[in-house]
Formats: C-alpha cells, structure tokens, sequence
C-alpha cells in the first residue's frame, strides 16, 4: 500500500513538472509571438517612411539632416537584435517628432494631401505599436510572474528558463509633453 501511495506521489510530480514546463513553453511562445507582432507594426511604419521623406523632399530642401537621419534610422529598424532595433525605434521616433515639427515650417506641405494622408497612417501605426507592446509586456509579465513563483520556480530552474525584458520607454518618451496653441 505504502509502494502505491509513493508511485502516485512520484507521477503526480512527473505530471506537474511535465505541465509546468510545458507552460513555460506556452509563456515564452506567447512572448515572441506578442514581439512579432510589435514587429510586424515596425515593418508597417518602416514602409511608410520612404513615401513620408519623398513627399516631404520637394518642400524641404534645407533640411536634409532630418531626413537623412529617417532614412538610417529605417533601415536599422528591420534588422539586427531586438536590443538594437529597439534603440533604432527609440531614434526613429524622436527623428519623425523633428520632421513633423520641422513640417509646421511649410504650410503648403501641412496641406498637401499626401502629407496628409501618410501622418495619418503613421499615426495609426503608432497607435498599433503602443497596443502591441502592451500585449507584449503582459506576456513578458506573466512568464516572468511564472518562473518566480514557488513551486514553478524549481522547473523553471532545471529547464533554464530565464527572465524576459520588458519594453519600456525612453527617458525622451517620460518627459512632459508641451502642448502649445
């Protein structure tokens, strides 16, 4: 009787660390899952760049800095490590507020229905990339959550399962937002 109670005990240990693990598995999938997403946006928005820098050339002539920094910061968007992508992002975010700002300088091209219709765009991918990096960091927070947690915390060390980075914002993106009219 005693064999059979430990038997038991040994397969329901078996069973909870299959389980276990194989939910760390679920977690850390969801997780690239949720950055392919973020990266699918980032694709989006690299695209769209090109055609925002060609509109805006012929009003711009003199400022060509900007634009030059749009279109490095674009291609090292979609490639390289996350790390190195997520400072690309951080860089091309602050260079398109400068190309917007630089914008309010040239009113025909504030009109100019293409200008238009690209910030629009943009915006909208901006506004996809925030959703999916929230997605993103629930999943980094529930798996980390997970592999912290004892009793998971013993398969999550035999199965060398290592906490996740959240995606967090730049000191550029916290400061204070001036609006002014």
């Amino acid at each position: 009787m005693i064999e059979l109670l430990v038997i038991g005990f040994i397969l329901i240990l078996v069973l909870w660390g299959v389980l276990t693990y194989n939910n760390f598995i679920n977690l850390r999938e969801r997780i690239k899952n949720s950055w392919a997403q973020i990266d699918v946006q980032l694709k989006r928005r690299a695209d769209l760049i090109p055609n925002l820098v060609e509109t805006v050339k012929g009003y711009m002539k003199h400022e060509r800095e900007t634009l030059t920094k749009i279109t490095e910061m674009r291609s090292k968007i979609v490639q390289g490590s996350p790390k190195e992508r997520l400072e690309a992002i951080d860089m091309l975010t602050s260079a398109l507020k400068s190309l917007f700002a630089v914008a309010e300088n040239y009113p025909q091209l504030k009109a100019n229905e293409n200008f238009l219709q690209l910030q629009e765009q943009l915006t909208d991918t901006e506004n996809k990339i925030a959703t999916a990096r929230a997605l993103y960091n629930d999943s980094v927070m529930e798996y980390n959550r997970n592999i912290k947690m004892f009793p998971n915390s013993i398969i999550a060390n035999l199965g060398n399962f290592k906490e996740e980075t959240y995606f967090e914002a730049t000191k550029e993106e916290r400061k204070k937002v001036e609006v002014k009219f």
